[in-house]
């Protein structure tokens, strides 16, 4: 989201999606392992209905399982190609090793809260955590939302 090139920013094409999609649920659950490998902070953009996709869910489970921080994003104040919002996605992801959502992550607003010049902040910070808990976190400058478990 802040690469000109969206391959050094790590996101993938959407028909690599649909050509996975087509092998079945045990070929996405690999593909979504394989893409968690050498990662410790997942992020999770939250749009309108971004908690009724059906392997985001997946997704948040697995990387909490191996241990990774989650950042999630709200996205709704971003504008379209019309200048239009959308409404504020839902995060009842359903629950994540008896956590809700809000409970496992640091959640921020993109515009709110500045995330083109934040995002690589955020996503230290939670790196940092993750890869010395003993250490005492940075303190956040601009979040709408805090709420981690130690």
């Amino acid at each position: 989201m802040t690469k000109p090139d969206r391959e050094a920013a790590g996101f993938w094409d959407a028909a690599d999606w649909e050509a996975v999609k087509k092998q079945g649920d045990d070929a996405i659950k690999r593909w979504i392992d394989g893409r968690l490998e050498g990662t410790s902070v997942t992020v999770v953009l939250i749009g309108a209905e971004t908690s009724h996709r059906e392997w985001v869910r997946y997704e948040i489970q697995r990387s909490y399982d191996k241990g990774n921080r989650i950042v999630g994003i709200y996205i709704h104040n971003l504008k379209d190609q019309n200048g239009d919002t959308d409404k504020k996605g839902d995060i009842d992801f359903g629950e994540i090793d008896g956590h809700d959502f809000e409970d496992i992550c640091q959640i921020y607003d993109w515009v709110n809260d500045s995330g083109y010049e934040n995002l690589g902040e955020w996503i230290e910070r939670e790196h940092l955590i993750a890869s010395r808990p003993d250490l005492e976190p940075p303190l956040v400058r601009s979040a709408s939302r805090t709420g981690c478990i130690r």
